[in-house]
């Protein structure tokens, strides 16, 4: 059974590694956002193109508003996500091993 133990723990660490990137990517695509950034920039497209699928069912859900929100929520949830999903993989790998 610790094998089985061993998987969930690195299921874990690596969907805690993937949120936390994506937390630092939206983190920085919001950033730019305020500097009003080339939209041909390989960097500016690559953000775009790696949050997007996240950010746009937010905003979807979101009234419209002035000020883009969708960040904040996608930080939330990651925390969410982090705090529940992951801790509770940790401790499944834990009894499991």
């Amino acid at each position: 059974m610790f094998v089985f133990g061993n998987f969930v723990d690195a299921l874990a660490w690596v969907i805690d590694a993937f949120l936390t990137i994506m937390w630092w990517l939206i983190l920085i695509r919001a950033l730019i956002s305020w500097v009003n950034p080339d939209p041909f920039n390989p960097i500016v497209q690559f953000l775009v193109r790696v949050t997007d699928p996240v950010l746009e069912p937010i905003r979807r859900l979101l009234p419209p508003m002035p000020i883009d929100i969708s960040p904040i929520i996608a930080w939330l949830i990651i925390a969410f996500l982090q705090k529940f999903l992951v801790a509770s993989l940790y401790t499944m790998a834990l009894r499991l091993q």
